[in-house]
């Protein structure tokens, strides 16, 4: 047996044992856990590794500090050893698909507390029973057909209403409308996220939206403008010869030195929007990318419930050696021209794995984008961390993504220090949401 086996067997143990005792004596809302001797994963600007204790109370992170001054454990409070373990936040997958139970499990057992859920078209409906799962952050469009000022605000209205979280606005929604869009949601309470046409993304900046989704679309500022607005007429098309596909043979040409290129990096790492490249959803497409379903996880997965899997013998795309040559070339340009530029610029990113369009995966996606991040954008790992974690609170006003009084206890006990080995982060010890330890169960 391994030091690390043996650590998790007596962690496992230990966890089943005391949470039995916690559920016969606490209610949920005066459930205590003390989480001691924890190593504290230093993800936020100018912070090193210390040895804490985090106090949970109920849902949210009542008290944390350093080992010296950890409380007294109250009667009935579940106490978690944690030594040798590393502690951090949990990870937010901030454009995903959540459609069954496995896809609930799959993120959870990848250490994924969080996501932002996209349903409908080709992700398919949104399945709102399961359990255990991560947080769930539900984001719908406005805008992706031309609509009149009062409608669009009533549809924003009846979004919150219905419990969305996130707002999306899209291609057809004017400068004036989304300005309109922005009061409101602001209003509301509501994140916002631009994936634009009639609107630049400059514009876009200028007025504050949160966060911008997909390389490819924020990058349409570079295009001529006659080029853009085709593209806002028929943004989804997977003709070769479409507007879409003309723009992104375009991206493909571009030089890191583009003059063009620069500036808009420069408008990106000026503003106060965060970016969502997806790059997992063209990962299939890079020459040298593994096969995910031989990720342990995927396991649990179907290929039917799958947009357009990988091939789960080959792990490739069985396409036309023609389309997939054009996504090959794009997504090329993207890792190796556009996004290391934007972060060149000091562009903030997010991280979202686009699940589960184009044979992205539940859990192993968001994994695949904190690689890509770290291995072709520039990212530090530690950077490629707060992506998906701190930054989710700084870009939507979410108490998630720190281990901080306040906020709620998305947690994860690691093996590993994650900021030698991202690998690490794919078998935590042990994955909390919101006070409750799911994994193990």
């Amino acid at each position: 047996m391994t030091a690390q086996t043996h650590i998790r067997q007596l962690l496992f143990l230990l966890l089943a044992s005391l949470l039995l005792q916690a559920c016969r004596t606490n209610s949920p809302e005066d459930a205590s856990t003390l989480i001691l001797n924890a190593r504290l994963v230093p993800i936020e600007d100018g912070s090193t590794e210390q040895r804490v204790y985090v106090l949970i109370q109920g849902d949210t992170i009542a008290a944390t500090g350093p080992m010296s001054r950890a409380p007294q454990p109250a009667p009935n409070t579940t106490l978690i050893q944690a030594e040798g373990l590393y502690l951090m936040p949990g990870l937010t997958d901030g454009f995903a698909a959540l459609n069954n139970q496995s896809y609930a499990d799959a993120y959870l057992q990848m250490g994924i507390t969080s996501i932002i859920a996209v349903d409908g078209g080709r992700r398919g409906p949104f399945y709102a029973g399961a359990n255990p799962s991560p947080m769930v952050f539900r984001l719908e469009g406005v805008g992706d057909e031309k609509t009149s000022d009062e409608e669009l605000l009533h549809d924003i209205d009846s979004l919150h209403q219905a419990g969305y979280r996130v707002l999306l606005l899209m291609y057809k929604l004017t400068p004036r409308q989304i300005q309109l869009a922005l009061d409101k949601a602001r209003q509301l309470g509501m994140a916002t996220i631009g994936e634009l046409g009639y609107t630049t993304y400059a514009q876009g900046m200028d007025m504050g939206i949160d966060a911008f989704v997909h390389t490819t679309r924020y990058s349409l500022d570079l295009a001529p403008r006659d080029m853009a607005a085709a593209v806002a007429e028929e943004p989804f098309s997977n003709d070769l010869q479409s507007p879409k596909w003309k723009y992104y043979d375009y991206l493909s040409r571009l030089l890191a030195n583009d003059s063009a290129l620069i500036a808009h990096a420069r408008r990106l790492g000026a503003s106060d929007t965060y970016l969502l490249p997806t790059s997992s959803l063209s990962y299939l497409d890079l020459p040298e990318h593994r096969n995910p379903w031989d990720e342990p996880v995927a396991r649990m997965l179907s290929p039917e419930d799958i947009n357009r899997p990988a091939n789960p013998e080959t792990g490739q795309h069985d396409i036309d050696s023609v389309e997939q040559a054009a996504y090959t070339r794009l997504i090329l340009s993207e890792l190796h021209t556009l996004e290391p530029t934007y972060h060149r610029y000091g562009a903030r990113y997010l991280t979202g794995s686009g699940t589960d369009v184009w044979g992205t995966m539940p859990g192993i996606s968001l994994h695949t984008e904190l690689e890509l991040m770290t291995t072709y954008i520039g990212l530090s790992k530690r950077e490629a961390l707060a992506a998906s974690t701190l930054n989710f609170s700084k870009a939507f006003g979410w108490k998630i993504g720190r281990v901080q009084s306040g906020y709620f206890a998305n947690l994860l006990l690691l093996e590993e220090n994650p900021l030698e080995n991202l690998s690490a982060l794919k078998q935590p010890a042990m994955v909390m949401v919101k006070g409750k330890v799911v994994f193990p169960e």
